[in-house]
């Protein structure tokens, strides 16, 4: 839905008007998600303190829990992007920064010893080159917004919503 969306508004379609807030609402809601479930031994639900989890060691955690709060923050100032509090075109920039950010994360990204380790890391590879593309046509498509008013459809932002189209699509398949 949150693909659909990003191509409608690429294309210049109407959209309902709570439609805008499902990219914002989908990164927040991951962000809970990833900082509650991405590990049962860690903090919060875990017996680990937050102190043990974030400075313990383990790599894997602290990357999930890396990803919870880079998602928490991006989807946070894109929320109040699309409620008009903050304009100015520097806000523009933290998503695809962070899709960039997060797209290369997902190379070092690795589940050890975990029994689908190669399938996770292939996915993983796959999933961050569609995230590093489509935070590199976001950012072009900042750089290059024309006027507003105009009828114009960029095709640096058809092909990021292209990319998070794909990127949902292969998050449907996923599993570990």
């Amino acid at each position: 839905m949150v693909g659909l969306t990003e191509l409608w508004g690429a294309l210049g379609i109407g959209m309902l008007a709570w439609s805008r807030f499902l990219l914002p609402a989908a990164m927040f809601g991951a962000g809970v998600f990833l900082l509650i479930w991405s590990d049962h031994e860690a903090w919060p639900i875990g017996s680990m303190s937050l102190a043990q989890t974030l400075l313990g060691g383990d790599w894997e955690i602290v990357q999930h829990k890396s990803y919870a709060v880079l998602l928490l923050s991006v989807g946070m100032i894109e929320g109040l992007r699309w409620l008009g509090r903050l304009r100015h075109v520097f806000w523009s920039i933290p998503f695809p920064a962070f899709a960039i950010i997060g797209g290369l994360m997902l190379f070092l990204h690795s589940h050890g010893d975990h029994p689908s380790a190669h399938k996770i890391a292939l996915d993983h590879a796959i999933m961050g080159t569609l995230a590093v593309a489509a935070g590199f046509c976001k950012l072009v498509s900042v750089r290059t917004t024309m006027p507003s008013g105009t009828n114009h459809v960029s095709r640096w932002d058809l092909a990021w919503a292209g990319f998070i189209v794909l990127i949902g699509l292969q998050l449907l398949f996923y599993s570990e």
